[in-house]
């Protein structure tokens, strides 16, 4: 296979020509926005979720990014291509400046390739990203090369999700600076005015921004976790976009005609995921029946995984908790997309078939359970943790559901203080690789891998298969090589998926949003309808 040269982006004014333009460009329009997951940090480099990229990609761009359709684009980066098999060099955009005035430059993406996958305290991080590289080479202020140990032909790609930032800025700041607003600088289409977490993010228009001004001259990004007010605010006139519109308020949103909705199919997989961690000691929040600690974690047990995940009726997750928002999967991608393995079907419920598997596993009269979930990061999280708890219980798992804040459950999360939980992943990649190195991937914190992997999980001939896909450079074979993985993640029960989202959003007359496959709600995909 020979190598792909990207093709250039499309020729930008200059800043200096933005920049007079500005005034001409600018107009005196308002939005605010009401999301329904909280961020946690500023710091682009904290935690890899999506509330928290979308809120920093206002400030920060990326060297490549993905469009509403998950396409790469050129960002920072006009253009790319591989110089060889190990290496590949990156143009950079010319006449880019920081908020405040400094160049940005090839120097500055080789700070933030350093930094990205070693911020301190991260509950999930960037080091998937970049675990391929094994040099950075500043060739000039507008070219930088990154080197590989083998092949590596999605870097392109995985760059798209390692938000720049700047060493001059960057440089000793903690994430505690960025949150202070002090590091908040970046090349984005808009300035930080205040930051208040858990409430509201304040934004002001960058007008020297190199893509052309925004036409919102101040973004108000505000956190509504309860899903009624802001369908409310949104009625009220107090929100102009929201996103999670809730399914039980989408049919008479669409009858509102001061309102728009906007759909399309997502990327985002609502799984279950059961502790790994803990082989030789007692496991957390599992029992018998009488309420006494178990010796070993029966989840070690893929009889038990299995048993679990055809214990639950998707179809009715799907049809009765999201009304027909999502749809039951076996693997975490849609169909049609890059490495989807028609294969692997979604898991057909049979209560007598679990019973049988956890009988043959030790436990004919079950045990107990607490199911941990977030109830107010994704659509319907713990009505779904609830359903879900009821199903295990019909086949002898007696299952109680312990529902938490999003800021708290993703920090315990993080310390392995749970033992069944609710998850979700957005694979913003479009490929199988992106679950398989951040969620199953082997925790190793030197070899980059397993930075989301919060189970646990590991397993060596995964490990060996998801490396043997990502260095080969023929895309059919990588794509074998990729839906052969996704079968093993089935077969081992490593995760028990559920359901795909439909992802939705809200708009108030006058205004259009451009629906987003990666779920990220941004105030660049809102636009004034006249």
């Amino acid at each position: 296979m020979s190598f792909v040269r990207q093709r250039t982006g499309r020729v930008l004014l200059s800043a200096a020509l933005l920049a007079m333009a500005a005034p001409a460009l600018a107009q005196d329009r308002n939005l605010t926005i009401g999301i329904g997951g909280s961020p946690t940090s500023l710091d682009p480099h904290f935690y890899n979720a999506s509330p928290n990229i979308s809120l920093t990609m206002h400030l920060f761009d990326r060297l490549t990014e993905q469009d509403a359709q998950a396409r790469i684009q050129p960002a920072l980066a006009e253009s790319w291509r591989a110089v060889s098999a190990t290496v590949w060099e990156f143009k950079l955009r010319p006449g880019v400046k920081w908020h405040d005035g400094r160049d940005f430059t090839a120097d500055d993406v080789a700070f933030t390739i350093g930094r990205a996958p070693n911020v301190p305290n991260s509950p999930g991080g960037f080091g998937g990203f970049v675990r391929a590289i094994t040099r950075v080479e500043v060739v000039d202020p507008l070219t930088i090369r990154f080197h590989t140990a083998a092949a590596h032909p999605l870097l392109p790609t995985e760059l798209a999700s390692i938000q720049i930032i700047s060493r001059h800025v960057g440089e000793g700041a903690a994430t505690e600076d960025y949150n202070a607003g002090r590091a908040a600088i970046g090349t984005g289409p808009y300035r930080l005015v205040s930051y208040r977490p858990g409430d509201r993010t304040e934004f002001a228009r960058n007008d020297a921004y190199w893509k052309g001004a925004e036409p919102w001259s101040r973004v108000s990004y505000r956190f509504v976790a309860n899903d009624a007010a802001r369908t409310a605010g949104i009625l009220a006139g107090d929100l102009d976009v929201i996103d999670q519109v809730p399914s039980t308020d989408i049919a008479r949103l669409r009858r509102d005609n001061r309102l728009s909705i906007a759909e399309i199919q997502g990327l985002r997989l609502i799984y279950l995921m059961t502790d790994f961690s803990r082989t030789d000691t007692a496991p957390v929040l599992v029992s018998d029946n009488e309420g006494r600690p178990l010796a070993r974690n029966p989840m070690l047990d893929s009889r038990v995984r299995r048993a679990l995940s055809i214990a639950i009726d998707r179809e009715a997750l799907a049809d009765r908790i999201m009304e027909g928002t999502a749809k039951p999967t076996g693997q975490w991608l849609p169909p049609g997309s890059f490495s989807y393995n028609p294969a692997v079907q979604t898991p057909r419920h049979d209560p007598e078939g679990a019973r049988r598997l956890l009988a043959e596993a030790g436990f004919p009269q079950g045990f107990r359970l607490t199911l941990t979930t977030p109830n107010d990061r994704y659509p319907n999280d713990a009505r779904t943790a609830q359903a879900v708890a009821q199903m295990w219980s019909r086949v002898g798992v007696r299952t109680a559901v312990d529902a938490l804040p999003w800021t708290s459950y993703a920090a315990r999360n993080s310390r392995q203080e749970f033992n069944a939980r609710l998850a979700g992943w957005g694979s913003v990649t479009g490929e199988a690789s992106y679950m398989l190195v951040n969620i199953f991937g082997t925790y190793n914190r030197e070899r980059r891998t397993g930075a989301s992997n919060n189970s646990r999980y590991s397993n060596a001939e995964l490990d060996a298969l998801t490396a043997r896909a990502a260095g080969t450079l023929d895309d059919a074979e990588r794509e074998k090589l990729l839906q052969e993985a996704v079968a093993m993640v089935d077969r081992e029960t490593a995760m028990i998926p559920l359901f795909q989202l439909v992802n939705f959003w809200a708009t108030r007359r006058g205004i259009t949003y451009e629906p987003r496959m990666d779920e990220r709600t941004v105030a660049m995909g809102a636009r004034p309808a006249n």
